[in-house]
């Protein structure tokens, strides 16, 4: 049985708490998507916030005024932002990759907005991105991510935050490697035959000067990209199981830098 009784002390600790869920959910994947109407997005915090008021421990808070209670949610509004953000920038892996294809099949030019990362992106980046939407959907890993949230409060606790900066360094710099490794992993098949093909017009074009590459090999690299990305597709599964791993390692460490162990 859930009982709800509020006072002005739990009501405080209540806030906290919704702070925390908010900023996360604004930015977290799935859940903050600019598309993603804002009352759906408050009413979640708020049904998150009040499941978790009656599991959290309530403790003293140890502030005084005004002053010291905004910094506590000023604390708390970054934790659930750090979260939020960890997870969200595993999601520039696909575009970055995407990105790097259509460099090389010549779609770099086409670009549409892409809701999930407020960003500008090419077609393949924004045709990978909805495609790890789904799977992330799908292999129920929106419900990993919002329990990880949950749980950061057994081992950050309301007010109970320190940041460990030289932990977050670490931990952002080693995502930054890990991205460009699965990034290359992604394009390596297209990266591969775009290369055989640029040999090969470069052949040609010492073979027979008179014919003209460069329109030629346009043509050809679109074609041979699309038919890779088609032959391909069957591995992105293998492909979201790189970036979901590398957005809980990274969720991770963002939250082992914000307590001490």
């Amino acid at each position: 049985m859930v009982n709800y009784s509020f006072s002005l002390q739990t009501f405080e600790y209540f806030i906290l708490i919704l702070v925390r869920i908010s900023c996360f959910v604004y930015i977290a994947p799935f859940f903050g998507t600019q598309n993603t109407p804002g009352r759906v997005k408050i009413g979640l915090s708020v049904f998150v916030s009040l499941l978790l008021c009656q599991l959290v421990p309530g403790e003293s808070l140890g502030y005084t005024g005004i002053v010291g209670y905004s910094i506590i949610v000023l604390k708390e509004g970054i934790t659930g932002l750090l979260i939020g953000f960890a997870a969200n920038i595993c999601n520039s892996i696909i575009l970055l990759a995407g990105n790097l294809i259509d460099m090389n099949i010549g779609f770099s030019m086409a670009t549409e907005y892409n809701p999930q990362m407020r960003t500008q992106a090419s077609v393949t980046a924004n045709f990978y991105s909805y495609f790890v939407m789904l799977l992330l959907i799908v292999t129920n890993m929106h419900h990993y991510i919002l329990r990880a949230v949950a749980d950061s409060y057994q081992l950050i606790p309301v007010n109970g935050q320190v940041f460990q900066w030289d932990h977050l360094l670490q931990g952002i710099l080693t995502y930054m490697v890990n991205s460009f490794v699965i990034a290359f992993r992604i394009i390596l098949p297209v990266f591969a035959c775009i290369m055989i093909l640029n040999c090969v017009l470069g052949i040609m074009a010492k073979v027979s000067p008179q014919m003209n590459m460069f329109a030629v090999g346009m043509q050809l690299k679109v074609l041979a990209g699309l038919i890779i990305l088609f032959l391909t597709i069957d591995l992105f599964i293998n492909v979201s199981d790189f970036i979901f791993d590398e957005m809980k390692r990274t969720m991770v460490s963002i939250i082992k830098g914000m307590y001490e162990s």
